[in-house]
């Protein structure tokens, strides 16, 4: 029980708090870590408060939520980010989505991030949940709809995306909880085996089959020597779903239950605030020294996420903002998560490319050069990092389209993306 409170302030505002639980490493147990409480100002700041409980902090197997922004000290925590919330619980929160069906369900599209991030959903990622009583509550989950249901999914996804009528039995299975960003209509499934996978279907303005080249472009990253969740295509009618298994989670032992691991976005690790107008954070490199202090093994995972950056690169993935790296911790320590959401992006400049995020000198520019400029920081020598450069540059010329082809794509989805691989200025100096 948490016996410590969170003290709301004096001055014109309104608040809500909620009890933070915590799904224990390597354990089926969930227990009461702290109290979370925001504030929200009439000029339109948040503030957002978390307490860990003394009980909590007692416990021989505590964790951390953040072990460097919420380490396990009993005071109060503030922040103003993120519209008060702390990066560790934003993470948890519904993703563009899960926002979507969640505000269809409510009839209301003026929620508040608390609002949010309290709703019930025992599909969100990581090992955190919340709710208002100081004990959780034993209550029995939500059955997760099965690989049977899909084509169901996918007619009421359609739906909301068409801001068209739908049944509501419908429209709450759509709603599992969240991931590490996205505003692609998804879902979460649960096989016959009990493993847990996101089921991501198609948009309607989608120029080729996503399921296809997603799933190619994480065959190409296996391919690359880059640890991958598993994937599978299922058909629904004539369109592809891409099936991507859950690395967050895994089956207790015995059967009884799963257990959750923590996980926190690189927006999170690099404490960032999330603002489309200021990206001068979004660094590979400060990443990497982020990688350092975080990780249980920082020299290979400093060297995983270099490869990384350089498929990236290579297939044009303007897409990998912090919210699509991250960090999980099965057990106490933390680790680099597997690679998700790898995409190439369609083809503007055949002299240039940038990443989202800064890789080297030369900033954001998607080069051998600037690749190869910070390669140190990233634990590899400069001749080290060229012929890595060399294999994978080799593998993505010669293996690309037959990726997107084994994962049910075809000629056309190929074209489409053509000219998103290994484009003509990758090897040229930067322009001035």
């Amino acid at each position: 029980m948490v016996s410590a409170s969170v003290r709301p302030r004096a001055c014109q505002m309104t608040s809500k708090s909620c009890y933070v639980y915590i799904q224990m490493p390597g354990s089926v147990e969930i227990a009461t870590c702290g109290r979370f409480q925001l504030d929200s100002r009439e000029d339109g700041t948040s503030i957002g408060r978390f307490i860990y409980g003394q009980s909590y902090l007692e416990r021989a197997d505590a964790v951390p939520l953040d072990p460097y922004h919420l380490p396990l000290v009993p005071r109060e925590f503030t922040t103003v980010k993120l519209g008060g919330l702390f990066g560790a619980l934003r993470d948890v929160a519904p993703d563009f989505w899960g926002r979507r069906v969640i505000e269809r369900q409510a009839r209301e599209t003026d929620l508040t991030e608390f609002d949010y991030l309290a709703q019930p959903a025992d599909g969100r990622i990581g090992a955190l949940s919340f709710g208002d009583t100081a004990e959780p509550l034993r209550r029995p989950s939500r059955s997760l709809p099965g690989i049977h249901d899909l084509a169901q999914l996918r007619e009421a996804a359609a739906a909301i995306e068409a801001d068209e009528p739908i049944e509501a039995d419908w429209e709450d299975l759509l709603r599992p909880g969240s991931s590490v960003g996205g505003a692609r209509p998804k879902t979460v499934i649960r096989l016959d085996d009990g493993t847990v996978w996101i089921a991501k279907f198609p948009e309607r303005n989608d120029r080729w089959s996503n399921a296809a080249v997603e799933g190619g472009m994480l065959e190409l990253a296996r391919q690359c020597g880059i640890e991958t969740p598993e994937t599978r295509l299922e058909a629904v009618g004539a369109e592809q779903v891409l099936l991507v298994k859950r690395f967050d989670r895994s089956p207790a032992s015995g059967g009884d239950g799963e257990l959750r691991s923590r996980m926190v976005s690189a927006l999170t690790v690099l404490d960032l605030d999330e603002s489309v107008t200021d990206r001068s954070g979004w660094s590979y490199l400060d990443l990497a020294d982020e990688i350092q202090r975080w990780s249980e093994n920082p020299v290979a995972d400093k060297r995983e996420l270099f490869r990384r950056m350089a498929l990236n690169a290579l297939i044009s993935n303007t897409d990998d903002h912090p919210r699509n790296h991250a960090l999980i911790a099965p057990d106490k320590g933390w680790k680099l998560s597997p690679a998700y959401d790898i995409t190439p992006s369609r083809a503007r400049s055949l002299e240039r490319r940038d990443l989202a995020m800064i890789a080297g000198i030369h900033g954001r520019l998607a080069s051998r050069e600037n690749l190869l400029s910070e390669a140190p920081r990233f634990g590899w020598t400069h001749e080290e990092a060229d012929r890595l450069v060399d294999d994978l540059k080799h593998i993505v010329s010669t293996q690309w389209r037959d990726a997107i082809m084994k994962c049910g794509g075809a000629e056309r989805d190929c074209e489409a993306v053509a000219g998103a691989f290994v484009y003509d200025g990758f090897d040229n100096p930067p322009p001035v």
